[in-house]
């Protein structure tokens, strides 16, 4: 079953988070994510908006799970965790209709 992986959060050094996204972006692809959303000006309908709102679909929680502890990964989330505020990472799993 598919989870995703939703992540919120302000920028607040942004010559730090530079190395962010060129570092995040090929481990994501080696764990078989799937970038869904990416967006630094989403519209808040309710509430403040956080400065990035990413969504990302990975084909399992067992992926998701290697990506995020993925030794590779640790330099690359310092990054993301020295340049930014608020920040916010949870998984969840994909919703299935009960049948009808």
């Amino acid at each position: 079953m598919s989870v995703y992986v939703i992540g919120t959060y302000d920028i607040t050094d942004p010559k730090g988070y530079e190395g962010y996204v060129p570092g995040v972006v090929p481990l994501l692809l080696k764990h078989g994510a799937e970038i869904l959303v990416a967006d630094y000006q989403a519209e808040a309908l309710e509430g403040r908006a956080p400065g990035v709102n990413v969504v990302l679909k990975f084909p399992s929680e067992e992926a998701a799970r290697n990506w995020y502890n993925d030794p590779a990964y640790i330099p690359v989330k310092q990054i993301r965790l020295k340049s930014c505020q608020n920040g916010a990472i949870v998984m969840a799993k994909e919703f299935k209709a009960p049948p009808a």
